[in-house]
């Protein structure tokens, strides 16, 4: 015996919803360990905001510290002639809402100027 379409067709439609859907979206239970969630990583509020200006022989770099952790930034300036000698500044510490100003040179031209921060302890 044959059953009518009307009955069949929204059966057929349910076991084809389940099949397509994707394990993300059933529900994840405690006693199903295979499908575990994993907690994303809490960004921290860390790092000062540095504005670094090269200008032929002179870097300077200007860093704000909006946060509550004090940051300690050094300038580092790479030196274009291969014979001139590469900078680092001392590192400095930017308290929260401080903001410092570091500067460097080279003998001829910068190459390229960055600026390393570090968690003061």
């Amino acid at each position: 015996m044959l059953l009518p379409h009307h009955r069949i067709a929204p059966a057929l439609a349910a076991l084809a919803l389940l099949v397509a859907l994707p394990c993300d979206a059933m529900s994840d239970t405690a006693e199903d360990p295979g499908h575990a969630r994993v907690a994303e990583p809490k960004k921290e509020l860390f790092g000062a905001g540095c504005r670094i200006v090269v200008d032929g022989t002179r870097a300077t770099a200007a860093c704000h510290n909006p946060y509550p952790v004090v940051d300690r930034v050094a300038l580092h300036i790479e030196c274009d002639p291969w014979w001139d000698i590469d900078t680092d500044t001392a590192p400095t510490e930017v308290g929260p809402a401080g903001t410092v100003r570091l500067d460097g040179r080279c003998w001829k031209n910068v190459r390229t100027a960055w600026v390393s921060h570090r968690k003061a302890r």
